[in-house]
């Protein structure tokens, strides 16, 4: 038994990480603490100073851990990663995972490509971005791929020349200048990187000044076809620059604008992405679980979270007010970045305006979010809390796990389980399970043996729906109870014609209203955890019967079993090839084609 007030006692005075978790072990809210003595035993304290979020929350306290760092910034770092991990229930939590492209100039190879990227790696590329709307990113180089003929291949390009390589279609369009040929002059490629770069940088005036300069002096020269060209770049330029957003700021700096409306228990954070004096993109992030914090409590939260999963680091943040541990979030943001970064509050001037222009933003998308988004939301909110209330559990469930067993005939025999978290699927947290103990077409069984094995990694959903009837729940019980673990367990029973009809524990039986919310929610789960499970089963057969055939053949590995199922599509057509047809394959030679065409006319 866990004696909380003797655990207290031996809090060292040392900075580190918190965990509180509830009676299932079940991790409720996730801090961190200069001296974890001081600050943990502050909850176990006179209530009257606690909002009554705190209150709550100490209530279902019946255990706690911590963590050791060595300062306060390595603690900061280890509660971001723990608050992903688990995202409990009494943290303020960012809804919204969004990733977004960057333009990426391979200025690391000789011959340098332009690409579309969504992480940004330490290779020595340059990285432009990230931008907020993709089809904006698609636009430019769409237009940067139609001004300048540079390659988009990944070809090894000295390896091309040297073998003497047929160059491709888009040389032959005049697409691509066709460095694989080598005879191309390095100097005058890069002269069109540094171009796309100046570009991509904002300084399209720039560029256009340079364009104009050439044109006019093919002018002179009398040549009037690469002028022509030149007065087409200028065009499209000067086109793409009329999309463009106003100018923000007449600063190069790279900066986001950061700033927040709330509402009940919710907040919208607007940020506005500044790179090299212009606005490229601005994006909302929605915060649950407000209800009660400072605005400092949350905008910290959201740029813990928020710059957490970014691979950009702007050199300013600049927000709306102060912010919860300020300092060592700069800290913690310049190793990041690897430079100087710095977080400002303004009082007056530009960057007041700025901050005023996106808060004013932040609450007009939050009144959206109220009248038209909440209405999608609510289905999956709505639905939660008409579980709470039909399946008398004790809140609205935050997570819910769902599992199903699928086989035929009891031939490779596996589990899959899905999860939804906050009524949204949480892709990122499914499991797939081969069935190791059950021997034969055993789904009770079958499922228990999944159950068992989910349960010794913790962090236990509110509730779990498994797909099938009474027998299915009876098993997983029996193995909850020999665990003792208490968790709400049901079963998602179907009609005759194999559809969803309700739920069904040991002792009850609940008819769904195929009209509601809540029926279509259950139905979704279902449906998902199936399909899950039917995918997972259909690759392991199309394995297992590539093994069987191709894997015992003298001579064949993996990447010539992947290049004659390239090439012929499937198993008959290899067992039907003539030796001269296989050895028109990929990495095929002539002994290897021999073990091939003698294995399927011996056999």
């Amino acid at each position: 038994m866990f004696d909380i007030q003797e655990h207290l006692k031996q809090l060292p005075a040392q900075p580190g990480v918190y965990l509180m978790k509830d009676k299932n072990g079940q991790v409720i809210y996730v801090g961190k603490a200069i001296s974890l003595k001081n600050r943990v035993r502050q909850y176990f304290q006179s209530s009257k100073n606690h909002s009554s979020k705190v209150v709550s929350m100490v209530k279902h306290i019946k255990s706690f851990e911590y963590i050791i760092t060595d300062s306060e910034l390595e603690a900061l770092i280890l509660e971001c990663n723990l608050i992903k991990q688990y995202r409990p229930k009494y943290n303020v939590l960012l809804r919204d995972d969004k990733t977004y492209p960057y333009i990426k100039v391979t200025i690391n190879e000789d011959f340098p490509r332009v690409l579309k990227v969504r992480r940004v790696s330490k290779d020595k590329a340059k990285y432009f971005g990230p931008y907020t709307n993709t089809s904006a990113v698609n636009d430019t180089l769409e237009i940067i791929r139609n001004t300048y003929p540079i390659r988009t291949c990944n070809i090894d390009i000295d390896r091309a020349i040297k073998n003497n390589m047929r160059p491709c279609l888009n040389m032959h369009i005049k697409k691509c200048v066709g460095p694989c040929t080598g005879n191309v002059n390095k100097d005058e490629y890069n002269k069109m990187v540094e171009e796309i770069i100046l570009f991509l940088s904002g300084k399209e005036e720039k560029l256009i000044e340079l364009l104009k300069e050439k044109m006019n002096k093919c002018a002179r020269d009398f040549n009037f076809e690469d002028a022509a060209m030149y007065r087409d770049k200028i065009r499209s330029l000067e086109e793409m620059m009329q999309k463009q957003k106003i100018d923000a700021t007449t600063s190069d700096l790279n900066q986001d604008i950061i700033a927040m409306a709330r509402a009940h228990d919710e907040a919208c954070v607007q940020v506005f992405f500044i790179r090299n004096g212009k606005i490229v993109g601005r994006e909302h992030f929605i915060l649950e679980g407000v209800m009660e914090s400072s605005r400092a409590s949350i905008l910290g939260s959201f740029v813990k979270q928020f710059y957490m999963e970014q691979e950009y680091i702007p050199k300013e943040l600049i927000i709306e007010d102060e912010i919860e541990d300020s300092f060592v979030l700069e800290e913690w943001l310049s190793a990041k970045k690897g430079q100087k970064v710095t977080i400002r509050v303004p009082q007056k001037g530009e960057k007041k305006s700025l901050v005023e222009m996106v808060r004013k933003n932040a609450i007009e998308y939050l009144e959206k979010f109220s009248d038209l988004n909440k209405r999608k939301y609510e289905k999956s909110i709505g639905a939660l809390d008409e579980l709470k209330e039909i399946l008398n559990l004790e809140g609205a469930p935050k997570r819910i796990e769902s599992f199903d067993i699928s086989n035929i005939q009891g031939v490779d025999s596996i589990g899959s389980m899905v999860v939804f978290t906050d009524g949204k699927k949480d892709k990122k947290e499914y499991r797939r399970y081969k069935i190791k103990t059950v021997i034969g077409p055993n789904d009770y069984d079958s499922m228990a043996e999944i159950v068992e094995r989910r349960l010794k990694y913790g962090n236990f959903p509110d509730l779990i729906l498994l797909d099938g009837g009474k027998g299915q729940v009876s098993a997983v019980k029996k193995v909850l109870q020999a665990n003792g673990v208490e968790i709400p367990l049901w079963g998602m029973y179907k009609d005759d014609k194999h559809r969803t009809k309700g739920l069904i524990s040991q002792e009850k039986e609940i008819e769904l209203d195929k009209t509601s919310n809540l029926y279509r929610f259950v139905a979704s789960i279902q449906g998902e955890v199936h399909n899950y499970a039917i995918t997972y089963h259909r690759s392991l057969r199309n394995k297992s019967l590539t093994k069987s055939v191709l894997d015992d053949i003298q001579g064949i590995g993996e990447k010539r079993k992947k290049a004659l199922l390239h090439h012929f599509k499937d198993i008959e057509a290899i067992k039907k090839a003539t030796f001269e047809e296989l050895l028109e394959v990929e990495g095929m030679n002539k002994a290897s084609c021999e073990s091939v065409y003698d294995f399927f006319r011996k056999g």
